[in-house]
């Protein structure tokens, strides 16, 4: 168990980490774990893509648990396994390790999803889609508390972006393999098994790629494991240096330790100064989604009724939006530790507000491209920077338990929010959508602009004291 006699060498090793230029192999561990998010976010947004497919096989037909029936309930299957995962199981990589947790979870839900592939009814299809989401949702949160714990201070906002870049460069391939497959039967099984198999066998296969990322010194440091941090700090060091062509790397400037324990406790985060940074992300989590997931799963229903077109074409035009999924991120890396996080949460809020608005009073398909991929791009800087920022906030005994907790927020909010949105898209049209999503994002702007403290460029274990 870690001691306050491990402070002086652990400050040290801190130090080294992060002073790291921003050489290819830093970005090389970054993109090793970005590739695994990557299959994540494909098993993520496959949900819409597959549902078609499910219904046209039949699963979905007379299927139902309480309020969910047939798509509902294989939706709210879904970011069911995702609360689990990120409430019940969010600590485990704060217990067990990041690199353990990475790999076992990403093993975890490519064969629950392989094996969803294979159910012939809609109750075991939804189960199993359960049991997948919650491996996800683990993986998840670890990606993040991996991210912000390898990655040295002045590159951690460029490395979230790059790391979103990466992960949501799949959404228009998954868009694109279902278009091609989801209404076919290749080799006589349904389209929507290939689609499920090939994200969870593609999954397996970079697996093997990460094998090779390193244990997170800083969770080996809270351990007492010093070291086996200090063999691995001096690895990424060599390797670093190797990138420099030999040139010496920065003096280490001093660093601060916070309380070396191994695990910290649930209460914790309910302490001050952590207590008013939970409240904050709960309530920007539960809202957030409404703008996230309530354009991304219901943009081609908002198009068709705009625009009166058949849900064919609107899938068509969707697939154009998706396209620019990728860019939000690609663009934030221009300025992603120029300004601090949070007014990067913020702003992205008010441009989701006010590009959703002006998509709710376009009637021709140019406009309504327009604004939907200004709400897309909005939306991915929302979310890279919002991944970014809760990993910052908590110390790194707890940093895994506390985004899991607060990060469950959005995943329950989410099996709610189709009703919420489905009611008001009934009862006042896109417009309607739009002013509620509007009023979810303000909600976004006063809970981090009024209470989320600064985090650019400062040490980990600075922001957390």
């Amino acid at each position: 168990m870690a001691t306050t006699q491990s402070a002086q060498p652990a400050a040290a090793i801190l130090a080294r980490l992060d002073r790291l230029p921003a050489t290819r192999h830093v970005w090389v561990l970054v993109a090793l774990l970005s590739l695994g998010g990557m299959f994540e976010l494909y098993d993520l947004f496959m949900t819409a893509y597959i549902i078609p497919g499910l219904v046209k096989a039949g699963l979905l037909t007379n299927v139902s648990v309480s309020i969910f029936t047939g798509p509902a309930l294989f939706v709210a299957a879904t970011f069911t396994g995702l609360f689990i995962g990120t409430f019940v199981f969010g600590y485990v990589a704060d217990r067990y390790g990041r690199r353990a947790i990475f790999t076992f979870s990403m093993l975890w839900y490519s064969v629950a999803t392989l094996i969803m592939a294979m159910q012939n009814t809609g109750l075991e299809v939804c189960l199993w889609r359960l049991i997948a989401g919650i491996g996800i949702g683990v993986e998840l949160v670890t990606i993040d508390t991996y991210v912000a714990e390898l990655v040295p201070r002045q590159l951690r906002g460029r490395a979230f972006a790059f790391n979103q870049m990466v992960q949501f460069s799949i959404v228009p391939v998954v868009a694109f393999v279902s278009f091609l497959l989801v209404p076919l039967a290749p080799f006589g099984h349904d389209g929507w098994r290939w689609v499920v198999g090939i994200g969870s066998l593609g999954a397996l296969g970079v697996w093997f790629l990460r094998r090779g990322i390193p244990e997170s010194p800083r969770w080996l440091i809270n351990q007492g494991r010093i070291d086996e941090a200090e063999a691995i700090t001096s690895a990424i060091e060599a390797k670093v240096k190797a990138d420099l062509g030999g040139a010496a790397l920065p003096a280490p400037a001093d660093h601060e330790v916070g309380k070396l324990e191994p695990v910290g406790s649930f209460s914790e985060i309910w302490q001050p100064p952590y207590r008013s940074r939970t409240v904050m992300l709960m309530v920007f989590q539960f809202f957030q989604t409404f703008g996230f997931y309530g354009f991304a799963a219901w943009v081609p229903t908002l198009i068709s009724q705009q625009t009166g077109i058949n849900v064919s074409a609107s899938l068509l035009y969707s697939f154009i939006i998706a396209i620019a999924n990728p860019f939000g991120p690609m663009l934030a890396m221009t300025f992603a530790d120029k300004y601090e996080r949070k007014w990067q949460l913020v702003g992205a809020a008010i441009c989701i507000a006010v590009f959703g608005v002006l998509f709710s009073f376009q009637s021709s398909m140019p406009l309504l491209i327009m604004f939907g991929v200004l709400i897309t791009l909005s939306n991915n800087i929302l979310s890279y920077s919002f991944h970014g920022y809760q990993s910052e906030l908590f110390p790194t005994r707890v940093r895994a338990r506390a985004i899991g907790f607060t990060y469950s927020f959005s995943r329950i909010s989410t099996v709610f929010a189709s009703f919420i949105i489905a009611f008001f898209l009934q009862q006042a049209g896109t417009k309607g959508v739009f002013g509620l999503i509007a009023f979810a994002m303000l909600m976004v702007v006063v809970s981090i602009g009024g209470w989320g403290p600064r985090t650019r460029e400062l040490q980990l274990e600075e922001i957390s004291h």
